[in-house]
């Protein structure tokens, strides 16, 4: 007598036990699904595409921390490149210097203006001597801010009659700063002085 309800009950369990499971397996597959398009939409941000002669190069965007150690070397090399790379030409000068000072603070300016005042830049217009700078190494120890600096170059002065081989040793500090047009990297060099700046070699031209 109670055989067709007891039936019609155990089958009404089972139909809600299944439809149960269909809710929560379509839960997690829609939710598995959400979890990987927003990392597929995370790395397609990561990426650009830079055109360039008609062709288009992938870039992929990094966090500053994975590069700090390469960007705060560059921007010293650059800085000393651009501070110790002279032509006799007092514009050529000028415009050199006033690109370095945008990567470092006064302490930059202040030895570029002993050396105005020394008479070392007179020097170098006036006797059509030629100054270039090779960066060797650059060690930057980028645990804490601001970040210690020692750069070891090799300066190259031509002059009519000679050329000198300098070493050239600097130390300072690096500061993060907001990254502009005449400062791409975003640094700023602080402290800035010069360790060692002697004669290695003198040859005849």
């Amino acid at each position: 007598m109670f055989q067709p309800t007891q039936n019609i009950d155990t089958a009404f369990r089972s139909m809600r036990l299944f439809m149960l499971l269909v809710v929560v397996g379509s839960i997690c597959v829609s939710l598995y699904a959400l979890y990987q398009n927003a990392l597929l939409s995370a790395r397609v941000q990561d990426k650009v595409y830079l055109l360039s002669n008609g062709k288009a190069a992938e870039i992929f965007a990094v966090n500053r921390k994975d590069n700090l150690a390469v960007e705060a070397k560059d921007h010293v090399a650059r800085f000393h490149e651009l501070f110790f790379s002279l032509d006799p030409d007092e514009k050529a000068i000028a415009v050199t210097i006033k690109k370095a000072l945008y990567l470092s603070d006064g302490s930059a300016k202040k030895q570029y203006d002993d050396l105005v005042e020394s008479g070392y830049i007179a020097g170098i217009i006036s006797g059509n001597v030629s100054q270039r700078i090779v960066v060797d190494s650059v060690q930057v120890n980028t645990h804490q801010e601001p970040y210690a600096f020692r750069s070891y170059a090799t300066i190259l002065i031509t002059r009519t009659t000679s050329q000198v081989t300098r070493n050239l040793v600097t130390q300072g500090f690096l500061r993060n700063v907001s990254r502009t047009e005449h400062n791409p990297h975003g640094f700023l060099i602080e402290k800035w002085e010069i360790v060692d700046n002697r004669d290695i070699k003198i040859e005849e031209r």
